[in-house]
């Protein structure tokens, strides 16, 4: 059977250090594959719900290295696209990966920043009910564009849009983050966010607690366009708010997490994400255990290095 997910966005390399010191005086890094969307698309193959994957990946060897380890995690390739005239995005890591690590990116011109639109065919979105994307791609053009593009058509085909709601501020010389991501909210149905992620997109992220935040921003977010909003916040676990429009009906709910002993929380976002899709195409109508099942992927992402590695088979999640 055809993928009822696509999930579309960058795929890069990620450099992370051997030890807990500055990027100056690293002298040693392992290489692992990263990107925020590619890391969600390999978690839903994870949990047995294989998706399109539409990304874009130089024709270099670190684009064969990810090509190579998309195709090892049971991604089909055919929106897997190698630019023959642009390099693949590098990312170099620093910081205490048990408490959030940072980013330094090589991503002037490289593949990921030349998606086209119109590359996923109508036909495909005819077939699909969930399409997801992040907001790295929205950073530059043409990729920005070709986002865009697809949500839109989405859309038009009742497609339920997932968005990652993402800040790399490293990543805006040029553009208004805040301004590109309300562009996109009213064609959207679920947005996922971090408080980290809520400033830098124009939101008030100052409340005192977890509960009053979720209460600040979450009718602001409604108004926009998504019907669910889903944030996480780390160790604490995770609160989401829907409308009436959202299949589990107006309601909140809020989950204090696993208790897991964490070794790297690279990509624990990007877990939950695929954890609370897979409640979705799995028809899960209820938001607390939609919480609970996406906390549970997130938590088990951690117990292992890198944020592709591989998870506990689905029943030991659930």
């Amino acid at each position: 059977m055809d993928p009822s997910v696509l999930v579309a966005g960058e795929t890069l390399v990620d450099f992370l250090p051997d030890a807990d010191r500055p990027l100056a005086s690293t002298e040693r890094f392992a290489r692992q594959p990263g990107g925020a969307p590619a890391n969600v698309a390999v978690r839903l193959a994870q949990l047995d719900h294989i998706p399109w994957f539409w990304t874009r990946v130089g024709a270099d060897p670190f684009g064969e290295f990810l090509a190579g380890v998309l195709a090892d995690r049971g991604l089909p390739d055919r929106f897997v696209e190698r630019d023959p005239s642009a390099k693949t995005t590098l990312a170099f890591v620093s910081g205490d990966p048990t408490s959030g690590p940072r980013f330094t990116f090589y991503r002037d011109g490289t593949a990921d920043t030349r998606f086209q639109p119109g590359r996923v065919p109508d036909e495909t979105l005819d077939a699909v009910e969930w399409v997801v994307v992040g907001s790295v791609l929205l950073a530059s053009s043409p990729s920005r564009e070709a986002v865009h593009d697809l949500v839109e058509r989405a859309e038009a085909r009742d497609c339920t849009v997932v968005f990652d709601l993402n800040a790399r501020p490293e990543l805006w010389p040029d553009a208004d983050f805040a301004a590109e991501t309300r562009r996109l909210l009213p064609s959207v149905d679920v947005v996922k966010a971090s408080p980290e992620d809520l400033g830098p997109a124009g939101f008030d992220a100052d409340a005192a607690d977890d509960a009053a935040l979720l209460d600040a921003v979450a009718p602001e977010l409604h108004d926009l366009g998504p019907h669910t909003v889903f944030l996480t916040l780390g160790d604490r676990g995770a609160a989401a708010s829907a409308t009436a429009a959202a299949p589990w009906g107006a309601d909140d709910a809020t989950h204090d997490g696993h208790r897991v002993d964490a070794v790297d929380t690279t990509g624990a976002g990007d877990a939950f994400t695929a954890g609370a899709v897979a409640a979705l195409v799995e028809g899960e109508d209820d938001l607390d255990s939609v919480l609970a099942r996406a906390n549970a992927v997130a938590a088990a992402s951690t117990t292992r290095a890198g944020g592709m590695a591989e998870l506990p088979d689905p029943e030991s999640v659930r």
